[in-house]
């Protein structure tokens, strides 16, 4: 693997990593708001709850994160045949372009004879 690469891949997981712990330490936050709410549990009930409610949390997340992953691999399989049969118009049109324009230099001169 090229240096770039490994670099642009070592990057994109260093972000992964920080966006999921951002994400845990919201769910954190939200999860003790929650139990803040409900005075009559005990510290042990406090945490179990807080408990569920972040590991729900980040498998929500890691699904919704793996269904958009999912959905970009398909878009861009969608967009790149998009542009290779863009492209194969393109490059017969100017063949085709190239021809007609060769075909009447030739026209022309065999005329002018």
């Amino acid at each position: 693997m090229k240096p770039d690469k490994e670099s642009a891949r070592g990057l994109a997981q260093v972000e992964g990593y920080l966006l999921l712990n951002a994400e845990v330490a919201e769910a954190r936050r939200q999860a003790r708001r929650f139990t803040g709410d409900l005075p009559w549990l005990t510290t042990a009930q406090r945490e179990d709850v807080e408990r569920v409610y972040v590991a729900d949390r980040v498998e929500v997340c890691r699904e919704t994160l793996t269904r958009i992953a999912g959905r970009a691999v398909e878009l861009r399989g969608e967009y790149t045949a998009r542009y290779d049969r863009l492209r194969a118009r393109c490059v017969a049109l100017s063949v085709l372009t190239a021809g007609a324009v060769s075909g009447a230099c030739a026209a022309l001169t065999l005329i002018g004879r």
